[in-house]
């Protein structure tokens, strides 16, 4: 017999819903489930039978004249009967793993294709972290629970009822020893359990902490190195490691107490029946043999019961784990309005803000009365100090947030009345946070439009001065990068995400600190492709680099949530307000 321990049981809020949640997964696939239910009582039902045999074998040896013959023929018996339960259990498990593998799989895709369905404003809200944990170690606890403890529960009925029976058969006055011993078992797993529960949740959030604490470090260890911080981070990291160890050793303390005290109670067991035993076989009230398959059958019949707290704790945590799967799963998708109008094909590129008003919050406006005309084909700078909304107004044109008061306008139509992913589809964007993916230099550039030809990538290419780089590099356009193209150049992903860009070709661009990671050099070149970029496109460009929006058709300078100036570069200059303390500021 074994017994479990050290996974962090969480109890779900609503056990009954997301019980019957779960099944219905299981309910696709009946017809496996059903065989492996068949299976797990055959196979258990097999291994009964052996102390049954084991039993006759031992009173075919306490007679006079031992009858080898029959003993052989029993002991084939037993091997054959063990050895077509272990077939029969080899078949279970495997048909198990095809059949929680089907079930992943579906979890897991669901669960992929709602995160790529949610709206922006959910993984602002939530930790990526936590993300990666619900499609990992949630659906995993799912997998091992339905891989094991739920046939697992199943044969264990079929052990229990009929060990019992065998037992009651053999001898009725054995078994009153389980009413001593029985309830005493309950017992000590129902205080153990939980004792331990809460350890194992505690020592869970402390090895998450740990684990955030490395992550966070390991991401920043050039800052560190740079600030000389290593030792600080060390103590840091001991403190954070000493609680762990802590919380490890108070959760592992007291749930290794629960098989030794499992099993004292279960030897005492066995003493009580065997003493008990003893004085009905001087009676002649029952035979060794019996004596033999009633502690066997005993030990079949106390297993399944003392493992029973654990397999409901694992169910628990298996529960819960769904639970959070399902809490994602039915997370508000992003929607088009119930009047949706259908959106044009083609636009000039007219952007108006109607008197917007915006906050992520209700009681916290971010932007305030908002209003402005850019006219098509216009290249509009939007420029202020950190915080002051410059990026809201993006997640507002791109539509990843809806405006609480007012409306956003392009060509005439209101974006929330349009299906947002053609909303979308006007704009080309590139973000101060690059994002590359394991894959060609071609496909990462051709992402978003696939349709795009060679020479169409080529001539891009040449625009943001890369051909000199995919040239020289190994495998020309076929060059793997690796993942978010860590084995590249800041400024060399930077161009890659603008080339893509480029390639894409829509009526709108955004560039959002676009050129923030590169050097003069290069951002000089990029202006004279950004010049052939934008032409005859409405444009948004956010910079903290006031040199490159110095030919904007249109300067924005937003403060508070407020646009508190408009102009060009040299009408604003003259104000000498605060974009002229801005500009002056970066040569001062």
């Amino acid at each position: 017999m074994s017994y479990r321990r050290g996974r962090n049981v969480e109890k779900p809020q609503n056990t009954k819903a997301t019980f019957m949640r779960l099944l219905n997964y299981v309910f696709e696939l009946r017809i496996y489930f059903v065989v492996a239910i068949l299976l797990s009582f055959i196979a258990n039902a097999l291994q009964l039978l052996g102390p049954y045999f084991t039993g006759k074998t031992i009173d075919l040896l306490d007679v006079s004249a031992v009858q080898f013959s029959q003993i052989l023929d029993l002991i084939y018996i037993l091997i054959g009967v063990y050895v077509l339960s272990a077939s029969l259990l080899y078949i279970l498990n495997t048909l198990m793993i095809h059949v929680t593998q089907k079930i992943v799989v579906k979890m897991r895709k669901q669960l992929f294709d709602k995160f790529m369905d949610l709206p922006a404003k959910y993984f602002d809200n939530h930790q990526i972290g936590d993300m990666i944990s619900r499609i990992s170690y949630d659906i995993d606890t799912i997998n091992t629970s339905l891989s094991s403890d739920i046939i697992q529960f199943f044969g264990s009925i079929v052990t229990i009822v009929g060990a019992l029976i065998m037992m009651i058969i053999i001898s009725p006055i054995l078994l009153s020893v389980f009413v001593i011993t029985l309830p005493l078992s309950f017992k000590t797993t129902e205080f153990l359990a939980k004792k331990t529960r809460p350890l194992f949740k505690v020592r869970s959030q402390k090895l998450g902490d740990l684990n955030g604490y490395v992550e966070e470090t390991i991401s920043g260890i050039k800052t560190i190195k740079a600030y000389s911080q290593e030792d600080t981070m060390k103590a840091t990291f001991q403190a954070k490691n000493a609680d762990a160890s802590e919380a490890y050793y108070k959760a592992d303390y007291y749930g290794s107490v629960m098989g030794p005290s499992i099993g004292l109670v279960n030897n005492i067991s066995l003493a009580l029946i065997s003493f008990l035993g003893s004085v009905l076989y001087l009676f002649s009230k029952i035979t060794i043999g019996n004596i033999s398959s009633f502690i066997l059958y005993s030990r079949r019949f106390a297993g399944p019961i003392t493992e029973g707290a654990n397999i409901i704790a694992e169910l628990q945590s298996t529960l819960a784990a769904a639970e959070r799967v399902f809490r994602v799963l039915d997370e508000p998708l992003e929607s088009d309005a119930v009047d949706v109008i259908e959106a044009k094909s083609a636009i000039a590129g007219e952007v108006v803000f109607d008197n917007v008003t915006f906050g992520y919050s209700k009681d916290n406006p971010v932007l305030h009365n908002i209003n402005m005309q850019i006219k098509p084909g216009s290249v509009v700078a939007i420029v202020g100090p950190t915080g002051a909304g410059k990026t809201t107004l993006v997640n507002l044109l791109m539509r990843f947030y809806h405006p609480d008061e007012g409306r956003i306008l392009i060509d005439q139509q209101d974006i929330a009345k349009l299906p947002y992913k053609a909303v979308r589809q006007y704009y080309s964007m590139v973000l101060q946070d690059t994002w590359l993916f394991y894959g060609s230099i071609l496909d990462n550039i051709k992402y978003g439009n696939e349709a795009a030809t060679f020479e169409q990538v080529q001539e891009v290419v040449e625009k943001v001065h890369l051909k000199h780089f995919v040239e020289n590099s190994k495998d020309g356009y076929e060059t793997l990068i690796s993942d978010d193209g860590v084995n590249l150049s800041k400024g060399q992903k930077q161009l890659m995400t603008i080339a893509r860009a480029m390639l894409q070709d829509n009526p709108m661009i955004i560039l959002d600190e676009a050129t923030s990671n590169v050097d003069t050099m290069t951002e000089k070149r990029i202006q004279e492709a950004m010049l052939q970029l934008t032409k005859n496109k409405t444009s948004f460009i956010i910079a903290h680099r006031l040199s490159t929006i110095v030919n904007a058709d249109l300067i924005l300078v937003v403060k508070d949530g407020r646009i508190i100036e408009i102009g060009q570069h040299d009408q604003l200059l003259a104000k000498q307000g605060f974009y002229y303390r801005l500009f002056m500021a970066q040569f001062q």
